[in-house]
């Protein structure tokens, strides 16, 4: 009897554990982005090559800076307050509403320098800016305007 307890309370946990890190993305107006790059665009715009420098958002300390060429986003001197389920995206503003409806790339690391993100099947040329967005806490950290 004891054991069944012990086995419902650790599936109750970890059940509960699993729906806080996925609540955020079912607010979303689009079910869970992935990595998958199966977006509307047909290809990535490998001609598009354009950089940014990050600016901490919201309180939040971001830096480095942010460069897409040849379908490839690279965070170069990269950092970042640490959050529990930081994204990259690619985005149109630097709002919760331009991240509803921007893209997200790939989940990013607050300590690792130097990051490099795949952009197939992404037509970057239609974003005006890099945003890392915590999607667990549904706050943007910081952002990079592209030039």
């Amino acid at each position: 009897m004891r054991k069944k307890i012990t086995l419902a309370a650790a599936a109750l946990a970890l059940a509960a554990g699993l729906t806080a890190c996925s609540a955020s993305a079912d607010a979303g107006t689009s079910a869970s982005p992935s990595s998958s790059a199966s977006s509307s665009a047909s290809s990535s715009s490998s001609s598009d090559s354009r950089t940014g420098t990050f600016a901490g958002l919201n309180d939040k300390k971001v830096s480095g800076t942010v460069s897409i060429s040849g379908g490839t986003l690279t965070l170069s001197g990269f950092s970042s307050d640490e959050g529990p389920d930081l994204h990259v995206y690619l985005t149109s503003g630097t709002d919760e509403a331009a991240v509803s409806a921007g893209k997200e790339i790939k989940a990013v690391a607050f300590d690792k320098t130097d990051q490099t993100f795949s952009l197939s099947g992404i037509d970057s040329s239609s974003y005006t800016d890099v945003v890392i967005h915590c999607d667990k806490a549904k706050a943007v950290f910081g952002a990079a305007t592209l030039s």
